[in-house]
């Protein structure tokens, strides 16, 4: 019981890192749309900023919609565990 409590913990982990990995890649894309204009001159500019927002954008939806999709798939293989708090918290 206690293995698989620790393993729903060690996921339950992971799905937050993965989470953040998202926001950290969809900042480092935001940051690059608004630099790019710093960079270079021109309409191509602009243009190319406007695809690293929609790539920041995306990354941002992608990683909340999945963190939410495993988070709830999480909880539900939580049942299957059992009351383990009522044998291993006496």
């Amino acid at each position: 019981m206690l293995r698989e409590q620790l393993a729903i913990q060690r996921t339950f982990l992971a799905n937050q890192s993965t989470f953040l990995s998202f926001l950290r890649s969809s900042m480092y894309f935001l940051v690059a749309g608004l630099s790019v204009n710093k960079l270079v001159n021109g309409e191509e500019a602009v243009i190319f900023e406007y695809i690293l927002f929609v790539i920041s954008g995306l990354l941002l939806v992608v990683g909340i919609i999945n963190y939410f999709r495993n988070r709830k798939k999480i909880k539900q293989s939580e049942i299957h565990i059992g009351d383990y708090k009522l044998k291993y918290e006496k």
